[in-house]
């Protein structure tokens, strides 16, 4: 049985990533890649990056190929073109990095410590409004709330006598 990590992992060697004041450079030279954030539309409304556009990683297959409802014409069309995947941390984006580049992407790189590390470099956020996210609300917003029955159990102790 394989681990959310061990997929992330064997998924790293293959893809590109890109650091986000790497990205944030790219950007300023007025390079445009496709920024295509694949969290949930209720954690993309709340702050995402300027000029991203939002497909959640669960219908990514589909909105990448014509004939679907979730079919996303823009991203079908940029096969050729330069796209960064964004998620929260970085890990969900390396996944869908990999299922892009096999359904023919060119230039497609995850955004290595995700929205998370855009915000760590203090690099602007906004919300669905278009208005700036403060950086210390943004921190708030992205700390993990991991409920305790989400944790593993615990194993038992042994007691040496």
């Amino acid at each position: 049985m394989k681990t959310f990590q061990d997929l992330i992992n064997d998924c790293l060697p293959a893809i590109e990533e890109i650091f986000p004041w790497d990205l944030q450079k790219v950007i300023e030279n007025n390079h445009s890649p496709l920024l295509l954030d694949i969290r949930e539309p209720y954690e993309f409304e709340v702050l995402h990056i300027q000029g991203s556009i939002n497909v959640p990683r669960g219908i990514l297959e589909t909105a990448c190929d014509y004939g679907y409802e979730e079919t996303v014409p823009k991203l079908v069309k940029a096969r050729d073109k330069d796209i960064i995947v964004i998620c929260r941390s970085g890990n969900r984006s390396v996944l869908a990095a990999y299922v892009m580049q096999l359904m023919g992407y060119q230039s497609v790189k995850s955004l290595k410590t995700g929205i998370k590390g855009w915000n760590d470099y203090e690099l602007p956020l906004q919300n669905s409004h278009g208005e700036t996210v403060d950086i210390d609300e943004a921190d708030m917003i992205l700390m993990p709330k991991i409920r305790p029955e989400q944790l593993p159990p615990l194993k038992p102790q042994t007691i040496l006598v």
